[in-house]
């Protein structure tokens, strides 16, 4: 592989990153207000949607490793599914998995939310799950990010060996 085409995805993965750490600011930011009482709707909401924005950042990560490494999986019905799954797989010759089975389960239950919380205009959002969500999600951020980073050495080691 080319480095200058190596170098052009590490960019743009480094650049999701940042993002998915600037989600994470935000949502540990709303951490400290959730002790506050009464919680408002508005604290709920607002978590609410940084957990959304963090798993289409994810997601996003993921489109971009699909993309350049293998190709793009087709939408349909169950394309955030698929997505996520190619994730988890090692790709023989091709690249490494970019996450773990622990990984995978945190990244599917944020995804279910995900789907949750786009739907939430017909019943509102369940405060006390929002607020586990939002402790699950804090909770795992240096384990979810240190993989992220092991992905990239993955990738470096691969194609400068």
């Amino acid at each position: 592989m080319e480095e200058m085409t190596l170098n052009v995805f590490k960019a743009d993965y480094n650049l999701q990153i940042k993002r998915i750490e600037r989600a994470y600011f935000f949502l540990d930011e709303n951490k400290t207000l959730i002790t506050n009482e009464p919680v408002s709707r508005q604290l709920v909401e607002s978590i609410g949607y940084w957990i959304h924005n963090l798993y289409c950042a994810f997601e996003d990560l993921f489109k971009c490793v699909s993309a350049f490494w293998e190709n793009n999986i087709h939408s349909n019905q169950h394309y955030h599914k698929k997505l996520l799954d190619r994730m988890l797989i090692s790709i023989e010759g091709v690249r490494p998995a970019l996450i773990s089975n622990e990984a995978y389960k945190h990244f599917d239950e944020i995804r279910g939310f995900r789907h949750v919380f786009r739907h939430a205009y017909s019943h509102g959002l369940d405060d006390e799950r929002v607020f586990f969500l939002l402790r699950k999600v804090l909770n795992n951020r240096d384990f979810i990010l240190n993989e992220l980073k092991n992905f990239e050495q993955k990738i470096e080691n691969m194609y400068h060996s």
